[in-house]
């Protein structure tokens, strides 16, 4: 009993510091990003950091006086440019810096996000292969001939002609078809491509690419009891390896599908087609990034890679607060020679700020409520 409570207590602290290293990892490329374009630019650095609070570790760049810094909790990290809130003589301070140099610098946080996610996904594809969706057992229903089924062991492909990544790829193509429809497929069967014509056995009308389970009862799969008492759809993941020059155009689809997914998403949370029960804050996003990074080097390198593009998303929209919102202001002085008053936009970025904290604190409790 002790050596299972060892072993509990001793996955969930691995998996919670691979969390953090994820985290950490991320933000401080981002961090970097602003850094080495403010610097290459001429903006006046302050300051780069990785981590928040007391001061651990700390070196002064003798060329540019920057403060290179570690500090206690390693939970985020921040490049602080001279004149970033406020007007400044010095002539390399950030704000008088043109428009187009800052927003250059703005953007260079989730461009090297992206980039480092790109690398991850490459890296991954190389080492494992493409994740693909394996069908595992098949439901019999007589209703159902099996020359127009799935079969257990087929490896998804495609559907319809489009190369499935995502089971949101599936949704999305399959959403608005019926019970007793064909569709075509293209899968790996008995180690062979091929296509297959498949009838759906449910009507597919999806209110949300949350709806998993409705698509995998559409295709046959069938369940099964897990260790914790829950069901499972019998439906794994197969690594499909590719040509080098298709599995790095892969790759690359790969990330551009991951972002149309966190898209798709944000945009069902806005239409209120998904609640926001279905997201989580930091909490629960260290909880789960954990959890899968901690199965395998493979599911650490997709978890990272998804956290990445996922992070240069999200910085980019137009939220105060974000450099989405940062660079807007820049937009407005660019077009209108005239910015918009500092203490106004430092106060909507900071309202944007408390207002970020508090919704990420609501969509935790409400992932808490669901336990």
């Amino acid at each position: 009993m002790s050596n299972l409570l060892v072993s509990g207590v001793g996955g969930t602290v691995l998996s919670v510091l691979l969390a953090i290293l994820i985290l950490l990892l991320m933000i401080c490329v981002h961090e970097f990003g602003h850094f080495i374009s403010g610097r290459i630019l001429g903006f006046k650095i302050n300051e780069f950091a990785i981590g928040f609070g007391p001061k651990l570790f700390k070196h002064r760049g003798k060329k540019h006086g920057t403060l290179f810094s570690v500090r206690a909790f390693p939970l985020g990290g921040f490049c602080a440019f001279q004149g970033e809130d406020d007007d400044e003589a010095d002539p390399n301070a950030f704000n008088n810096k043109k428009p187009w140099q800052r927003i250059i610098v703005l953007v260079s946080g989730a461009l090297m996000n992206y980039l480092l996610a790109l690398v991850l996904i490459i890296v991954g594809f190389f080492a494992f292969g493409q994740p693909c969706y394996k069908m595992g057992a098949i439901v019999e229903n007589e209703l159902y001939a099996t020359e127009y089924s799935l079969r257990e062991g087929d490896v998804i492909l495609g559907v319809e002609g489009k190369t499935v990544y995502f089971a949101t790829d599936l949704i999305v193509a399959l959403n608005g078809k019926s019970e007793g429809d064909y569709v075509t497929f293209d899968v790996i069967r008995g180690g062979e491509k091929q296509s297959a014509e498949v009838v759906l056995r449910a009507d597919c009308n999806f209110k949300n690419s949350s709806e998993i389970s409705k698509l995998w009862r559409a295709l046959g799969s069938d369940t099964y009891e897990g260790g914790d008492g829950n069901l499972y759809w019998c439906v794994t993941a197969e690594n499909c390896r590719f040509g080098f020059f298709q599995t790095i155009g892969r790759s690359f689809a790969y990330s551009f599908k991951t972002m149309g997914t966190i898209f798709r998403v944000l945009g069902e949370l806005l239409t209120g087609s998904m609640g926001l029960s279905a997201m989580g804050g930091p909490v629960t996003t260290i909880r789960q990034t954990g959890a899968i990074a901690v199965q395998g080097f493979q599911s650490f390198l997709q978890v990272a890679a998804y956290i990445g593009v996922n992070l240069a998303v999200f910085n980019l929209l137009p939220i105060p607060a974000l450099d989405g919102s940062k660079v807007i202001f820049c937009l407005i002085e660019w077009i209108f020679r005239k910015p918009v008053p500092r203490k106004v936009e430092a106060v909507i970025h900071a309202i944007g700020f408390v207002l970020i904290i508090g919704f990420a604190v609501l969509v935790d409790i409400l992932q808490f409520a669901k336990c």
